[in-house]
């Protein structure tokens, strides 16, 4: 019998668990998944809680109704991996074999990274908006709030969704419009970037936005620590931004069972073959998701395009064959403007965000790098989507391949 190990069991994981079921012979595979929490959480809502779009009940449900029928689920911490035994250890002590591990232990934020980040005013002045508890918290300060300066900082990349910061500078200025008191909140976006977004063309349409949204922009701001008592941050080269409320997007990790194995970098992503998603030490381990080291973003949507790879080259892997899907980089997501409207960007490791229609050339429905209504509930829809489709891994009408097909070159737009 042969034994795959899935550890993780947010999107990336669960994904793998049910296209394995569907396909592995239940007579010769043993597939497990192992998690330590029953809640999963629909990680893109936590954006739209804080300015009362979501609620709590909107953006969690039990784990287990997704896994399917005749699967070993275990809840328990992951202690460390022995990639050189094949061996899981639990932090319960118990002892799993695999012939083959698939990890997904996504990331999750590290505040206590930054020197006074998570001090006396956590969750009082100073936000998150990555975890259930800190949007939710935002949530009940916005509500009473006065105004003031509400400042957006990201600490340091990588991060999660690389666009939800300045979604939320948007959703703020919208948020606060439709509160009548705009003109009473300062909102400043600092970043360790040197622009608003790490792929250039997109950077210079976010920063055009920022400017309309009257959004001060302060760019390659790395933040060395926070005075809780003075409330600023201060960066390595000692420049200071004032705050009344500090959203921070904190220092993002893999897990520790990576660092307690010896698998990772210096922030616990696993070493992976961009193309193939094979760990780079290990041939019989395949990560995906959050927990790579590779170069493309940390979304959903990537997830959802490297599950498709990581399912070819894991049957191809298991036949003796060779393993020929590529991962390309793709990422595509809906970017919040505000007031009921959004744009999207698709881009790869080699190309950069452009406009055009998607997924359909001409028909769209959805514009990218353009701000339309179609837009924004294409990113409301998403919810139903990714509860009904994605992490149940059903086939979605996308290509996990960025397509070409109805992008508009630049050289075309100066015609």
């Amino acid at each position: 019998m042969n034994k795959l190990l899935i550890l993780g069991a947010g999107t990336a994981g669960t994904m793998m668990l049910n296209k394995f079921h569907r396909v592995l012979d239940p007579m010769e595979w043993e597939i497990t998944i192992i998690d330590h929490n029953e809640t999963h959480f629909y990680q893109p809502g936590f954006l739209f809680i804080p300015f009362g779009v979501y609620k709590q009940e909107d953006v969690i449900k039990p784990k287990r109704d997704f896994f399917p029928e005749k699967v070993n689920v275990v809840m328990e911490v992951i202690d460390k991996i022995i990639p050189q035994e094949n061996k899981v250890y639990l932090h319960d002590g118990t002892e799993l074999v695999y012939d083959y591990l698939i990890i997904a232990t996504g990331s999750e934020i590290a505040p206590e990274e930054t020197e006074g980040l998570k001090g006396e005013l956590w969750h009082k002045k100073i936000f998150d908006f990555y975890t259930l508890d800190g949007a939710m918290n935002l949530a009940k300060f916005f509500e009473t709030w006065e105004g003031g300066r509400l400042v957006i900082n990201i600490t340091e990349m990588p991060i999660k969704c690389p666009v939800a910061p300045l979604e939320f500078a948007f959703l703020a200025d919208w948020f606060f419009t439709e509160k009548g008191m705009r003109d009473k909140v300062q909102i400043t976006f600092v970043t360790p970037l040197s622009s608003a977004f790490t792929k250039e063309k997109c950077a210079e349409v976010m920063s055009d936005y920022l400017k309309e949204k009257n959004i001060e922009t302060i760019v390659d701001f790395n933040t060395g620590k926070v005075d809780n008592e003075k409330c600023k941050i201060i960066s390595w080269d000692e420049r200071e931004v004032l705050f009344d409320c500090l959203v921070t997007i904190p220092t993002n990790k893999g897990d520790e069972c990576i660092a307690r194995s010896g698998m990772g970098d210096e922030l616990n992503f696993v070493p992976t073959d961009k193309y193939t998603l094979q760990s780079k030490d290990y041939k019989n381990i395949f990560v995906i998701g959050d927990a790579t080291n590779l170069p493309s973003s940390k979304a959903g949507s990537v997830a959802h395009f490297q599950s498709e790879v990581l399912f070819e080259n894991f049957l191809s892997k298991i036949k003796g064959e060779e393993m020929k899907a590529k991962f390309d980089g793709h990422a595509n997501c809906f970017i919040e403007s505000g007031f009921g409207k959004a744009l999207m960007i698709d881009f790869n490791y080699e190309t950069e965000p452009m406009k055009g229609s998607y997924p359909v050339p001409l028909i769209g429905p959805f514009k990218l790098l353009q701000e339309t209504r179609i837009n924004h509930f294409g990113k409301l829809m998403f919810k139903w989507t990714y509860w009904n489709l994605l992490i149940r891994g059903r086939e979605l009408p996308v290509s996990n391949e960025m397509s070409m097909s109805g992008k508009i070159k630049e050289e075309e737009t100066k015609k």
